[in-house]
């Protein structure tokens, strides 16, 4: 099992310890994350390191609980959105901001 893998169930377990699973929702989890993307936003802002990573762990924690909550393979996830880019095609734009050419 990988190290991915066991910090996910932990993740798990400390949600189901402290009820977030079964008695949230995915939408729930949802608002949290978007509601933790914002924080993240600032933190970039503000470039504080810090807070930078704690954002993106906070935002992994409620992705990994709102799968749960609809039994939804993470990794299955990624690698099918990874699937789908890898051949991907596009440009650069001078904002950071990656353009995909049309199909």
């Amino acid at each position: 099992m990988s190290s991915w893998n066991i910090l996910e169930l932990d993740v798990i377990r400390w949600a189901e310890e402290r009820r977030i699973i079964p008695n949230s929702s995915a939408m729930a989890q949802a608002i949290k994350t978007h509601e933790e993307v914002g924080e993240l936003l600032s933190a970039l802002h503000r470039g504080v390191q810090r807070e930078i990573e704690d954002a993106y762990g906070d935002i992994l924690v409620t992705l990994i609980v709102g799968a749960a909550l609809r039994d939804i393979d993470l990794i299955e996830c990624l690698n099918g959105a990874y699937e789908e880019i890898k051949d991907r095609k596009g440009y650069l734009r001078a904002d950071g901001v990656f353009v995909k050419e049309a199909a």
